[in-house]
């Protein structure tokens, strides 16, 4: 397929998407009404709001796997799969088919920890089901859940049986969106030049930036988001050569502490009743990577921190990053 091809139909895939974010039902959360939600959980089918996608998260991608609808790429299985359920009324017809006494959906103002409930109760235990339903995993196929609607009886959609027991759940305090920049006289890992892209780990997620071609300066300016664990470490940027016929070479790496960050945001509360102003500080040490002091601003409403890094473990090579912290109690 050539360049030109695989872009159209990255194109025609998200216009396909949005057309089913357009559709009224998916206008609001699936699960607690907010509107305009710009995430998406793939293998369940709804469209949800930045809050309750954290607690999707939490869940386990083996449960819910959470997507940003203009930030991640999709496959096109994955589109297919979200166009077949047909959106959040459809998969709410199932999951909210029996709704107790007692029991009510949260609202875009809720706590987190009512959505934690809910949530979890709503896919992970299934508690809102129908009797006459059943619901298993298993691979996607010509039967949807859609479909599934009119014989109630859901077996072959690519949805999670419940577990057991809720041990091992990660809880998750926020979303960290980091904005890779660009990097700066990397150094040579091919012939003349190298082919750069930078991999951004936090605990066991990870997330990877577009290679650029026979650049030493590369200038990325992409978005990627992390969730943040009540107990997290460091976040770890990884360069890499990308080679075709060999193992990628590394070309430098680099940690960022993101204590500093967290610990200046939740300080000061929600940023939008705030003017724009500086709130914290990550200094340069000799046990960091970085080449100057970086400072935690409040912009426009939102916290941020502008970040160089110097490389490690490498003879040459700079990186520029931003952070962007985003609450989900807020």
């Amino acid at each position: 397929m050539s360049h030109l091809s695989e872009l159209q139909q990255v194109a025609s895939g998200k216009r396909r998407l949005k057309d089913l974010l357009l559709q009224s039902d998916n206008r609001l959360c699936a699960d607690c009404g907010a509107p305009d939600p710009k995430w998406a959980s793939a293998n369940i089918g709804v469209f949800i709001c930045l809050k309750c996608c954290g607690v999707h998260r939490s869940l386990g991608t083996h449960i819910s796997k959470v997507l940003s609808v203009t930030l991640d790429e999709w496959s096109d299985d994955e589109i297919d799969a979200m166009i077949e359920v047909g959106g959040n009324l459809s998969a709410n017809s199932i999951y909210e088919a029996f709704l107790p006494d007692g029991v009510s959906k949260p609202g875009p103002d809720s706590s987190n920890d009512e959505r934690i409930r809910f949530i979890r109760s709503k896919y992970e235990l299934q508690e809102f089901l129908k009797p006459s339903l059943r619901i298993t995993s298993g691979k996607a196929s010509s039967s949807s859940l859609k479909s599934s609607l009119s014989t109630n009886l859901v077996d072959s959609f690519q949805i999670p049986s419940a577990p057991q027991n809720l041990d091992g759940m990660v809880e998750f305090m926020g979303l960290l969106k980091v904005k890779v920049k660009k990097g700066t006289n990397l150094v040579i890992r091919d012939m003349m030049s190298s082919d750069p892209y930078v991999i951004v780990s936090l605990g066991k997620q990870t997330a990877q930036t577009t290679v650029m071609k026979s650049n030493l300066n590369p200038v990325w300016n992409e978005d990627l988001m992390l969730s943040v664990p009540q107990d997290f470490g460091p976040i770890k940027l990884s360069v890499f050569d990308h080679d075709t016929f060999s193992a990628d070479d590394i070309m430098g790496e680099a940690e960022i502490d993101i204590q500093p960050l967290i610990t200046s945001a939740m300080a000061f509360g929600d940023p939008e009743m705030f003017g724009n102003m500086q709130i914290g500080k990550w200094l340069k040490s000799d046990d960091n990577a970085l080449i100057d002091d970086s400072i935690i601003n409040i912009v426009d409403g939102k916290v941020k921190q502008e970040i160089s890094l110097k490389l490690q473990n490498v003879e040459s090579g700079e990186l520029e990053v931003e952070l962007e912290w985003m609450p989900l109690d807020q």
